[in-house]
């Protein structure tokens, strides 16, 4: 037969390469649910601080098996050991995997050594959610914060990680800078590696 080949077989879903360029989640389903996250928990909730904290603790359990899946797959279960490795797997490969794109930016905070931040124009967590004016700053980028967090744990580099918003001169909507805060652990340890 013409044009048939050979599709090759995986025997499970470890072993499947990750795709590249082709999202396997289609963006409105994607959507469907996240609202459905938010809705749900905030159903379960009486202020914003604990919405927020409980979309982070869902993203947290992502993170961590993010970390795992990448590690397993691309990496041969070898893991970053340096900070500014982890934060540029954060920045690029997780960012990739999870968004289809690398993130806008990554900057070390010019205030405190401690602290590094990962800048996205438009959130895809944000992006299609409408905030009544009575939630105030809700954010939804603490879903992502708590990946974030979670893949940094699950590496060895604990880190306090939120999201906020930062007004844009000249553009209608904020960008959303996840700012991360590694424990002081995470520095002595990569100022005896250093």
């Amino acid at each position: 037969m013409i044009g048939v080949g050979k599709i090759k077989q995986y025997s499970n879903v470890l072993e499947k390469p990750l795709s590249k360029g082709k999202q396997e989640v289609s963006l409105s389903a994607f959507a469907f649910l996240f609202s459905e996250l938010v809705q749900y928990n905030q159903t379960q909730v009486d202020n914003i601080a604990e919405l927020e904290r409980r979309l982070e603790d869902a993203g947290y359990a992502v993170g961590g098996r993010v970390l795992e899946l990448l590690c397993h797959r691309d990496k041969g279960n070898r893991r970053e050991t340096r900070l500014l490795g982890i934060l540029s797997f954060v920045h690029s490969t997780v960012w990739k995997v999870l968004f289809g794109k690398v993130a806008d930016s990554l900057e070390k905070g010019t205030e405190n050594e401690d602290e590094y931040m990962i800048s996205e124009k438009e959130l895809l967590v944000n992006k299609f959610i409408s905030v009544p004016k009575d939630m105030g700053t809700f954010n939804c980028g603490a879903f992502v914060a708590g990946i974030v967090r979670g893949v940094l744990d699950s590496a060895g580099f604990p880190a306090i990680v939120t999201a906020h918003f930062v007004p844009v001169e000249g553009q209608q909507r904020p960008r959303t800078t996840i700012l991360i805060k590694f424990a002081e652990e995470v520095l002595r340890r990569e100022a005896r590696l250093g």
